[in-house]
């Protein structure tokens, strides 16, 4: 079963180009305004959407996503609103891939089955739980795959060769290479040190790779693009949001078209990487 994630980077390949992967949370700063964003990603130059699940206890968020799951849950955004969300965006883009990005608490308590049958009939096509192990596998990665999605897992600089099997061995439509530890927009990417990563896990994967984590300019998602299958920005996007939003935290004429601009910025940064290499 091919989903629109594996669909894609098999274009981006023919293409000889890295993706552009962005995240954003669902519901910030508000539901009307979040669905107009996430269509500017996809119309500025995003290849796959990562669209965060608000929830109360985000650990491995830095305080610019936990700020943005605040907000949106500050305006009762709901996994089933996130769901509703991403129908809406498929009324009028029915190819850019969109996962959802998240903890396993709120999938849990609207029901495991409940959840993949609606995730799939409003048009997720892969999932990013950061909470759920491989030991947990059979709790919703298993299925998951059964129902049609790509449950897309974590590596980091700390999984080792000994563990990555394990991490990979349920892993579909991409890998995500977090490439500093540590909480999201906390640091730098070093490209070359991802390099080595990147060349390490591809000796045990077919899969692309995309990495993300500390990526916030045009020049850094070339560098990372020219390494890798893709550079994932998320942190850079949520502050570009905030910083447009008035003092009480709306959104204001100026929102969309900040978090527009600034994607397609990066998308030409990644897209340059093709260049680069040829």
């Amino acid at each position: 079963m091919t989903t629109r994630i594996d669909t894609r980077f098999a274009e981006l390949k023919k293409q000889g180009r890295a993706a552009f992967v962005t995240y954003v949370m669902a519901g910030d700063p508000d539901p009307a305004t979040s669905l107009e964003i996430v269509k500017a990603l996809s119309k500025s130059g995003s290849d796959v959407i990562e669209l965060g699940i608000p929830f109360t206890d985000p650990m491995a968020d830095g305080p610019s996503i936990q700020a943005a799951g605040l907000r949106a849950l500050k305006v009762g955004m709901t996994l089933k609103k996130t769901l509703e969300l991403v129908r809406d965006f498929r009324k009028d883009d029915n190819a850019t891939p969109l996962v959802l990005m998240g903890y396993y608490n709120p999938i849990y308590i609207y029901g495991v089955d409940r959840f993949l049958a609606d995730a799939k009939s409003s048009g997720v096509d892969g999932l990013i739980i950061v909470d759920l192990p491989p030991e947990e596998d059979d709790e919703l990665c298993i299925p998951a795959l059964k129902a049609g999605l790509n449950f897309i897992r974590l590596a980091t600089p700390t999984t080792d060769d000994k563990r990555l099997p394990a991490v990979l061995a349920n892993t579909s439509g991409f890998v995500y290479y977090v490439s500093i530890a540590g909480i999201t927009g906390a640091a730098a990417a070093d490209a070359n040190v991802v390099g080595d990563a990147v060349a390490r896990i591809k000796r045990h994967t077919g899969l692309p790779i995309c990495v993300g984590f500390g990526i916030r300019t045009p020049e850094a998602a070339r560098a990372i693009a020219e390494k890798a299958d893709g550079s994932v920005v998320g942190t850079a996007l949520v502050d570009a949001l905030k910083n447009s939003l008035d003092s009480e935290g709306r959104a204001t004429a100026k929102t969309v078209n900040a978090v527009a601009e600034l994607t397609a910025a990066l998308a030409q940064g990644v897209r340059a990487a093709k260049q680069a290499a040829e």
